[in-house]
């Protein structure tokens, strides 16, 4: 069996595009070529990836599974032509970082720049991807550091967790915004924007407003707490987000204030196991400690 890495681009894309049109438009070629390419990957593999009949596009099971390992190949790939560009160019390395939405939005990009302007020659590539991926990733050695959901699910990586106090955010103009601290009841028939897929923090949140018999309007929900933030500054209401979120000045209207009884936020910071760390890569894991530290110090109430 031959494969073609240009076969195994438009299998990528066509899983993630979900249609001709979008993967031919991703891989700016033509409808057609992307139909060819994918009609010689099923004769070498000999079975069909997708289920095509009018109207209906939709990956077959050996698609799905399938997948994953394309997606591992294609990163693998592209780290040995990064890694040759930094050969021929003379560069100093690069850096592959992964998080889930809760660092990647408002901490790594100033994290990031801090580095840069440090080490101007140095690459960093940051991705944003579910904590489970990341973890499988970062496991088989195709990403340098990661930033994940605790607990960490898979094995072969050292961990280290980071406890998150979750604050209160909302408008400045908002009258809560006058109390020093904000508890359960203080929220009772407010518009509180939720985190989706039954996250740990909405679902202690919730346990905590029912001790309380408290209700809260529940009328919006997001997958990122920066998006949560985003939300409440356009004015659908408050929400409890982790503090890296909710404390960061980003001029945007939104003030924080501590929340009580106390939500931690578990971040893990993960690297491979027995993998011997750059000075480089050491350097940024040392930053990045260094601000998750610091936000886990902030000064919340305790338990």
């Amino acid at each position: 069996m031959h494969l073609k890495l240009r076969h195994l681009e438009v299998f990528n894309a066509l899983m993630e595009a979900g249609s001709v049109s979008q993967a031919a438009a991703r891989l700016n070629v033509t409808q057609p070529a992307v139909s060819v390419a994918l009609s010689n990957l099923e004769s070498e593999l000999g079975f069909r990836l997708f289920h095509r009949t009018r109207g209906f596009f939709a990956p077959t099971d050996e698609a799905v599974q399938l997948h994953a390992e394309a997606e591992q190949g294609l990163l693998a790939l592209s780290r040995i032509a990064r890694r040759a560009e930094e050969l021929r160019d003379r560069t100093l390395g690069s850096i592959v970082v992964a998080s889930n939405g809760a660092a990647a939005i408002n901490v790594l990009p100033w994290l990031i720049s801090d580095f840069q302007r440090d080490h101007p020659g140095i690459r960093v590539d940051l991705r944003v991807w579910s904590s489970r991926k990341t973890a499988a990733w970062v496991s088989d050695r195709q990403v340098d550091i990661g930033l994940i959901d605790a607990p960490v699910p898979v094995a072969g990586l050292v961990a280290e967790v980071f406890r998150l106090p979750c604050v209160c955010v909302m408008r400045a103009e908002d009258p809560l915004a006058a109390e020093p601290l904000i508890r359960p009841a203080m929220l009772a028939g407010r518009p509180v924007v939720a985190i989706t897929g039954d996250h740990l923090i909405d679902l202690r949140l919730d346990a905590l407003f029912a001790e309380a018999n408290v209700r809260v309007q529940r009328r919006v929900s997001c997958s990122y707490f920066a998006i949560a933030r985003n939300l409440v500054s356009a004015g659908a209401g408050v929400a409890i987000i982790d503090c890296i979120n909710g404390s960061r000045d980003l001029a945007d209207g939104v003030v924080w204030r501590p929340f009580e009884p106390r939500i931690d936020f578990e971040l893990a910071m993960i690297v491979p196991q027995g993998v011997e760390l750059s000075p480089i890569v050491g350097d940024f894991l040392a930053r990045l400690r260094a601000t998750l530290g610091g936000a886990a110090g902030l000064p919340i109430p305790a338990r």
